[in-house]
């Protein structure tokens, strides 16, 4: 099922404007029996991560159907770069916005809402494509598709961290992205969530995103950190990790069975 015929649901672009805290999950495995489980949870959206994995663009379109089968999630794509090719073809497969890391600066963040948009409004070619039924829906697709596209920026550097109201304000910027690993390895503090420059910046991001009036959201690797998160005010979240999910439970099993083995001794 493709974006174009799920008319009864908003869409995540929506759901980002109206501030309704859309919870997402992360797929990173080339698994689509992974990505349809979570794709059927009901997640308002699910991101595919082509930026450290090996996926292809065949494979993440895979992926994209596999979610897209649940009728009910929107598919981010999160590119490996900033590039309008990368881009272009993340879209092409009728993904419902993209999230681009390290975006450090306006123009930086002009030239990625440029690359999801139309002409005139951007440089985004046009081609019959998954997106727009491979053709059959394309002059449709292309009068809608600038509006609907979701564009969320990362900020996980300290340049980007300088620069983020300027990006908050650009025209398209759906959501700002708080990338937490690398925003706190750059910052010299990676993985202390609670380093008085992590706490600093984390919270100059969500004041940028409240003065641009967009919401700021970050990813939870666990479940502690979800209501972390939560309480330090992320308009919305992703909870977790196909490969965390797998890791944690299996973990989790193993111990049970150990434990009552312990208590059998």
């Amino acid at each position: 099922m493709s974006r174009q015929q799920r008319i009864d649901r908003i869409d995540l672009r929506e759901q980002l404007a109206a501030d309704a805290s859309p919870v997402g999950s992360w797929v990173s495995l080339a698994s689509p029996a992974a990505a349809e489980i979570v794709g059927g949870l009901g997640f308002d959206f699910v991101v595919v991560d082509t930026e450290h994995t090996p996926l292809s663009i065949e494979s993440a379109g895979e992926l994209l159907r596999a979610v897209d089968a649940s009728g009910q999630t929107d598919t981010v794509v999160r590119v490996p770069e900033n590039d309008p090719t990368e881009i272009k073809r993340a879209l092409d497969l009728g993904a419902a916005g993209v999230m681009a890391p390290q975006i450090e600066s306006e123009a930086e963040a002009e030239a990625l809402v440029a690359a999801t948009r139309y002409p005139p409004e951007g440089i985004r070619g046009i081609a019959g494509s998954r997106a727009n039924g491979y053709g059959k829906n394309i002059g449709p697709y292309f009068e809608a598709a600038n509006d609907q596209v979701a564009v969320l920026p990362q900020v996980e550097t300290a340049t980007g961290l300088t620069n983020v109201g300027e990006v908050a304000e650009v025209d398209g910027v759906d959501a700002l992205f708080v990338g937490p690993a690398d925003l706190s390895a750059d910052l010299g503090c990676f993985g202390e969530y609670d380093a008085p420059e992590f706490v600093d910046a984390v919270d100059r991001v969500l004041a940028a995103g409240e003065r641009a009036g967009i919401p700021v959201g970050t990813l939870a690797t666990e479940n502690s950190q979800i209501s972390m998160w939560h309480d330090w005010g992320m308009d919305f979240l992703i909870v977790g990790t196909d490969i965390g999910y797998l890791r944690q439970g299996a973990a989790t099993a193993k111990d049970c069975y150990e434990s009552l083995q312990s208590a059998d001794e």
